[in-house]
């Protein structure tokens, strides 16, 4: 009775893994994983930058433009992520 529990078990847990599903998986775990980075590294930019705008109000224009680029190099990894996906969902 037991071993044919078992197997009725190995059975349903081999069904559940069908390779639809595991892509749907890869991709999940790509995406989200490659967006907590950037996510939070343009937090911090955001962050540091209105602070150094605080306190040198006259500079604005220099923060501003660095911090827009380096909101650009952080979003192209997100990008990335988003483009490693897709080669996961479709491929």
């Amino acid at each position: 009775m037991e071993a044919a529990v078992a197997t009725e078990t190995a059975t349903q847990a081999m069904a559940m893994l069908d390779p639809a599903s595991v892509k749907d998986l890869g991709m999940a775990l790509a995406m989200g994983l490659g967006a907590i980075g950037p996510g939070i590294g343009i937090g911090i930019i955001g962050g540091k930058s209105a602070e150094a705008v605080g306190r040198n109000p006259e500079a604005a224009a220099k923060i501003q433009t660095v911090m827009i680029l380096t909101v650009a190099f952080a979003e192209a990894v997100a990008i990335y992520a988003l483009v490693v996906a897709l080669i996961v969902k479709f491929v």
